[in-house]
């Protein structure tokens, strides 16, 4: 699917709390529990800090996104999913299509890109993510969805969890499809994964606006705070 390899590096986390410029600051105000956040270590990007920087193929259009091309351009809003997920992870692709409708109906569909990132690509074929990006009416149409899948397991640890801070380990190890000659149509549908949440609103400087965890944040609350950055910038 015109996939490259993919590759990853943290930019630093860089925090730009202290920036004087316009551009390089956050939209929002920091979350009350911001600065407990900060001292606790956490692995993911917070509020403040930059993105990091990672390059993973987008099979449905049949090339590869870099995280931080839209730098400039759009604002963004990632998460990190698996199809076969029946828990958090259909509340986190909701959440971020309910932006994408909200976008479209409030004329800013052009200002913001939608980055869902599968863990397993294994099950996860670019058939799989469109199917599963229909059932949740993703509108594939206002060209800001990008469904993102490493190309091997490898790629998606160093990718979700060694550079986003998401971590994940598949926790039935008779459900990985067996041997290499696996048809896909026969691997177990039903792969579990143990994994933490995140959804990321970054905004057009590459800089974290919120980061929600703890599974799928309040829908209200998410589509203010994309149209708070939106109409702040």
């Amino acid at each position: 699917m015109g996939a490259t390899a993919v590759g990853a590096s943290v930019a630093g986390c860089l925090s730009l709390n202290g920036a004087d410029s316009d551009g390089d600051r956050p939209v929002l105000s920091a979350p009350e529990n911001h600065e407990r956040i900060k001292e606790s270590g956490l692995p993911h990007p917070i509020y403040g800090e930059e993105i990091p920087e990672a390059t993973v193929p987008a099979p449905l259009h049949e090339r590869s996104i870099t995280t931080t091309e839209f730098t400039g351009d759009r604002h963004l809003m990632l998460t990190f999913i698996y199809t076969s997920c029946t828990t958090v992870c259909t509340g986190l692709t909701a959440a971020l299509r309910r932006v994408q409708a909200d976008a479209t109906d409030r004329d800013y569909a052009d200002e913001i890109a939608f980055l869902p990132t599968t863990f397993d690509p294994e099950y996860d074929t670019a058939d799989v993510l469109e199917s599963y990006g229909k059932d949740y009416g993703v509108d594939f149409d206002a060209g800001n969805w990008y469904f993102l899948r490493p190309d091997t397991p490898d790629d998606a640890k160093a990718v979700v969890q060694d550079t986003f801070g998401v971590a994940f380990e598949q926790g039935d190890e008779s459900s990985d499809g067996g041997d290499d000659e696996t048809d896909h149509d026969e691997m177990d549908h039903d792969r579990q994964f143990v994994h933490t949440s995140l959804i990321l609103l970054v905004n057009k400087d590459g800089v974290v606006e919120r980061a929600y965890t703890g599974g799928s944040p309040d829908g209200n609350d998410i589509v203010e705070d994309a149209r708070t950055v939106v109409e702040g910038w």
